[in-house]
């Protein structure tokens, strides 16, 4: 699915109805170069979910946790992580949980072995205001069954 965002509040728009299919336990990896609206699509997201904080992006304590209505929201800026063994030493597996959503920002790892619901959202800058984000599902547990 391909959707044209014209700046933050369509951004914030899409984060909601992504929110809207949300039950929990699903992994959102944000792909997109500094600038792409990564952060503005959490914010949204997070304001769907029942977050009342305000949200900002993780980049230096690496991972911020806000409780939502229902979900907790787990936010990730990964940046700084270069291979898997770094990942396992955060303990990231741990923040999947069913109860949680977890975003994952500058995702450069593979998600390949993931056994849940896996959101990738790629963020194309089209210009200042202009975003096309492509979303792609894949939850590997629907086909198991």
């Amino acid at each position: 699915m391909e959707y044209l965002s014209n700046g933050p509040s369509d951004t914030e728009a899409l984060a909601r109805r992504v929110a809207e299919t949300l039950r929990g336990g699903e992994v959102i990896v944000l792909k997109g170069d500094l600038g792409a609206g990564k952060t503005a699509f959490t914010k949204g997201l997070a304001a769907a979910l029942g977050v009342a904080e305000p949200v900002v992006s993780p980049t230096f304590t690496m991972v911020k946790e806000y409780r939502g209505k229902d979900l907790m929201l787990y936010h990730f800026d990964l940046y700084r992580i270069e291979d898997l063994a770094e990942l396992e030493e955060l303990g990231l597996d741990e923040y999947f949980s069913p109860d949680a959503v977890t975003v994952i920002e500058w995702n450069k790892l593979d998600f390949d072995d993931f056994d849940g619901k896996l959101i990738e959202i790629s963020i194309d800058y089209l210009s200042p205001e202009q975003r096309l984000f492509k979303i792609s599902v894949r939850d590997k547990d629907m086909r198991r069954t």
